[in-house]
């Protein structure tokens, strides 16, 4: 008896007690799970951002302002770069705080350099993952801007949020203005040595701060 044979005789002994095919168990039913609403969604969203060692702060639309300037007061962050894009009310409560660059002042590695933190919006939030993504556009800048420096004070609305990682792909699917780069964001910047030892701020903001904005006109 050769190997092969040897080896499809083993199988036919262990499977000799198998009495059903495939075809033999009929339709499998499918269940599907009712979407959570919104309110499971932004409490899922908050709780897995913060288990990532994230800060979340939650106020309502008149409160960003307020909310982004506490956070680089509280950081000690004294030079902040913003997007060009960014709501201005936003760069307002940053200037009364610590001296501010825009995205295309910060144009150098040596500018970069200097600066403490940075505060941008935001594409998309997925609740099952506690991840940010950011599409780049006008209020969030250049990727490099959100890698660089040591805080990253990021502003997303409730709206924003969904459940899980279909929904915010199928928001980020390009449309006739054609694919953005794309930075997911699941808490501070973070890896372990050789000895599991936990290292922050490695490959970005060893801070996060997620300023969630919920509200009517949010």
């Amino acid at each position: 008896m050769s190997a092969r044979d040897e080896i499809l005789a083993r199988v036919r002994g262990a499977t000799a007690d198998i009495a059903t095919t495939p075809g033999d168990r009929g339709p499998v039913a499918v269940v599907e799970e009712a979407s959570p609403g919104v309110a499971e969604t932004l409490i899922l969203f908050g709780e897995n951002v913060a288990d990532y060692r994230a800060q979340v702060v939650r106020v309502g639309p008149s409160g960003v302002a307020a909310a982004v300037g506490q956070a680089l007061r509280e950081h000690g962050c004294r030079t902040v770069v913003v997007p060009d894009g960014l709501d201005p009310a936003w760069r307002a409560a940053a200037q009364e705080v610590a001296r501010v660059l825009s995205g295309t002042e910060a144009t150098t590695h040596l500018a970069r350099d200097t600066v403490d933190a940075v505060v941008t919006a935001s594409a998309v939030g997925v609740a099952t993952t506690g991840t940010i993504i950011l599409d780049h556009r006008a209020d969030q800048g250049r990727r490099e801007l959100t890698l660089v420096p040591d805080t990253h004070v990021c502003v997303i609305r409730a709206d924003q949020v969904v459940h899980d990682v279909p929904e915010a792909v199928a928001r980020l699917r390009p449309g006739p203005d054609g694919a953005w780069p794309l930075t997911w964001i699941s808490g501070p910047s973070a890896t372990s040595d050789i000895e599991l030892q936990r290292v922050e701020g490695v490959h970005g903001p060893r801070t996060l701060v997620v300023v969630l904005v919920e509200g009517p006109e949010a």
